[in-house]
């Protein structure tokens, strides 16, 4: 393959639509390969914009918008990083001769819960919960009592957890009804999940090109309130589960088709393994990669957009851990210890312009060669120091 500099006439040129700081490492390793990178999002200043070659700030829902600052640009390689954008963008795009990725019909299934889990379910017939899909609160009711307590409800389309609760009761219905209608994304519709009793979940991170398909280590995580805060790399489990894991995601992501990197969400109990979600783009939970492999996450997607090949080194186990800041300000500062500092651990800022509280504003990553345990301790003491 030949390589170029950026803002040249020959230069490949990839566009983030959705620039935070998952894009903020695509746009890095992209630049590592002399590739011309534009950054798109719907405020200043995001992360990848601080370091793209080029910046717009547009309305990502407005399909006029997005059409507008592809056609400008015109990019080799179109890659979605967020949930909230419109997706008749994406298809038009598509039909125009652009390359989106993975592409426009597997964005389209991953960014609504009821087409990928359908896709799951019924077309690939993969393994996953109980569900009904409801649109009124009467129907939520009838759903929750005919799948039985606890029961997990999302709206179709939201990010990072948004809107996710699980009911323990009938009585608690209500408040996760008007929870998942607060959502951002789409709440006109709601799924109600049976709650596995599973005994963990990992991402399966999932790296394809039209030659070759290879999946990390696999992650394991806690979340909190639908979005994560910790994961840890490897996760502790059965050959023969994680013999079903890879084979799940490899039927879910040569199902979906295209280029890149994809999170395959599983649910664990024993040996079986359930399909929960996947998402077609570098995943929250796998930012623990920067510290565990000689390709990150980011650097598999790049590698797999541009068709190069996919091997890499592991390096043993680690972890990381999601600071959220504490506070509301237009000029966000966080406070980290020195300390942190070292030949196992370290620290990424996001440079985010604006916190308010909850936002996700940095992340601690610790290295162990042998133990994932000690490594998710190690992140979990340093992040109690951290504060703004």
């Amino acid at each position: 393959m030949k390589f170029s500099a950026p803002l040249k006439s020959d230069s490949i040129k990839v566009m983030l639509l959705g620039s935070g700081e998952l894009g903020k490492e695509v746009v890095i390793e992209a630049q590592r390969l002399g590739v011309e990178t534009v950054a798109v999002d719907s405020y200043n200043n995001a992360p990848a914009q601080l370091v793209a070659n080029k910046s717009y700030t547009i309305n990502m829902k407005n399909k006029n918008e997005i059409l507008d600052v592809i056609r400008r640009e015109k990019p080799d390689f179109i890659l979605p990083e967020v949930e909230a954008i419109n997706i008749d963008a994406l298809f038009t795009a598509e039909n125009e001769g652009y390359h989106v990725i993975p592409n426009a019909d597997a964005v389209n299934k991953t960014m609504n819960r009821k087409n990928i889990r359908e896709f799951a379910a019924v077309d690939l017939k993969l393994p996953t919960s109980k569900y009904e899909f409801v649109s009124t609160f009467e129907a939520l009711k009838k759903a929750a009592l005919n799948i039985g307590f606890p029961c997990v409800i999302k709206p179709v389309m939201s990010s990072s957890g948004h809107g996710q609760s699980i009911a323990k009761s009938e009585d608690d219905l209500a408040s996760s009804w008007e929870l998942a209608k607060e959502a951002r994304g789409d709440a006109s519709e709601l799924i109600v999940e049976e709650f596995i009793s599973f005994d963990y979940e990992i991402t399966l991170l999932t790296a394809r090109n039209e030659n070759q398909t290879v999946f990390c280590e696999p992650i394991g995580h806690i979340q909190q309130d639908g979005d994560y805060i910790f994961s840890w790399q490897p996760m502790n489990m059965s050959e023969t589960a994680k013999k079903r894991s890879q084979e799940i995601a490899k039927k879910i992501t040569d199902g979906l088709g295209g280029r890149g990197i994809f999170g395959v969400e599983l649910f664990v109990k024993g040996d079986d393994v359930y399909f929960s979600e996947v998402s077609p783009r570098p995943h929250d939970t796998g930012m623990v990669t920067m510290i565990t492999q000689s390709q990150s996450e980011f650097a598999l997607h790049i590698r797999a957009v541009l068709g190069l090949p996919l091997d890499f080194i592991d390096y043993g186990a680690g972890a990381s851990a999601a600071y959220k800041s504490k506070n509301d300000s237009f000029n966000p500062q966080i406070d980290v210890n020195n300390t942190v500092f070292t030949n196992t651990s370290y620290v990424r800022v996001f440079g985010k312009p604006q916190s308010h509280k909850g936002r996700r504003m940095a992340v601690a990553l610790t290295f162990d060669k042998n133990s994932s345990d000690k490594a998710l301790q190690q992140a979990k003491q340093i992040i109690e120091n951290f504060d703004d």
